[in-house]
């Protein structure tokens, strides 16, 4: 394959085509993912989006990875849906250091009817940004799915999480065919879809093929591919699960870029336990999308200026929406990043702890 050559959209990848892309030599892999990601994308463009949580804590699902479900107890407090102007405020602040999307989530197994005039109310503030808005609310019906399409909301984040045989060993208290229910109403609705999956549940190189074999077969390839690695929270069944070998996570970045060559695979949950190397290969492999801020939800994720230091390391810049910041704005808000972090660490060698002993 030549970085000429276009390769066709395909959506009828078999499981066993799928583990061949899985068990090619790394460097071979890499490569592939590399040539497709440069036949359809700017190679050092990420798109950043912020997440920020509008309900949290509660949720009567029983996903074992979540610390928001109300099966565990995990310390994390319940908050009420958060008011309309709290949410914009947040939006403005993540336009202003950088993010093109703004997405928010809410522990709820679906929205209920008092919860959407608040909901849709918040889509259309925070468009009125200039910035794209992502929800994740549980399941969709067909008819909150027009509705959320009707107040202006570009994206629906709805993941499928991990292969549908595999699937009953980590949720019972809603089907797999619950989940492509819900995504066939937001396509219907016309809203793109965010969809993907939770790496290092305990699950085989199998179910990772057969998970990235269900998203690039679907009808329409989603336009976000969220891979994360699992956060391991305590109070979670999950929370003794052996860790992921990066190599294999990598991988999974690599086939999904190839599988979707035209979709956004983001580096999402667990990017705080990557090294800035691992993070870079990552990249190299296709992944053209990531959260910053804070948090992701109610899990830790890298410092924004962390981000725009490591971005440029590696020559990497935000892409950008038509009505976001411009290239002397980003300029200039990395310009400051860097500043501050080199004040910090000044700051820090101009002191000793005086409570440690020689």
């Amino acid at each position: 394959m030549t970085a000429t050559m276009q390769s066709p959209i395909r959506h009828d990848w078999s499981l066993e085509e799928v583990e061949a892309l899985f068990a090619m030599s790394f460097n071979d892999l890499l490569f592939q993912a590399q040539v497709m990601h440069r036949q359809n994308f700017d190679p050092n463009e990420v798109q950043v989006s912020t997440l920020l949580s509008i309900k949290t804590g509660a949720c009567p699902e029983d996903c074992k990875y979540c610390p928001q479900s109300g099966h565990y107890n995990t310390g994390l407090e319940k908050e009420k849906l958060l008011e309309v102007e709290k949410v914009v405020n947040e939006a403005k602040a993540a336009k202003e250091k950088g993010a093109s999307r703004f997405c928010m989530g809410a522990a709820w197994r679906n929205p209920r009817a008092k919860d959407m005039p608040y909901v849709l109310e918040m889509v259309k503030q925070v468009k009125s940004l200039g910035m794209e808005t992502c929800m994740t609310l549980g399941m969709l019906t067909a008819d909150q799915a027009l509705e959320l399409a009707g107040a202006g909301l570009d994206y629906y984040n709805h993941n499928l999480d991990t292969s549908e045989n595999y699937y009953g060993e980590i949720i019972t208290t809603r089907t797999y065919s619950d989940r492509l229910e819900t995504l066939q109403n937001v396509r219907d609705a016309g809203m793109k879809v965010c969809c993907g999956g939770i790496m290092g549940m305990g699950e085989s190189a199998r179910d990772r093929a057969a998970l990235l074999a269900q998203l690039a077969n679907l009808p329409s390839h989603p336009e976000s591919v969220p891979i994360n690695m699992l956060v391991k929270v305590q109070g979670t069944p999950l929370e003794v699960q052996e860790d992921i070998d990066p190599f294999d996570f990598i991988r999974t970045i690599a086939v999904a870029r190839i599988l979707m060559p035209k979709s956004h695979v983001r580096l999402s949950a667990g990017r705080e336990d990557m090294n800035e190397q691992m993070q870079a290969m990552c990249f190299l492999a296709g992944a053209n999308s990531i959260f910053y801020g804070e948090k992701l939800l109610t899990t830790p994720n890298p410092e924004a200026d962390k981000d725009m230091m490591l971005f440029k390391k590696l020559g990497i810049r935000p892409e950008q929406r038509e009505q976001a910041h411009s290239e002397d704005q980003q300029e200039a808000y990395l310009h400051d990043a860097i500043q501050a972090h080199d004040q910090q660490q000044r700051m820090e060698n101009m002191f000793y702890d005086a409570t440690k002993t020689a």
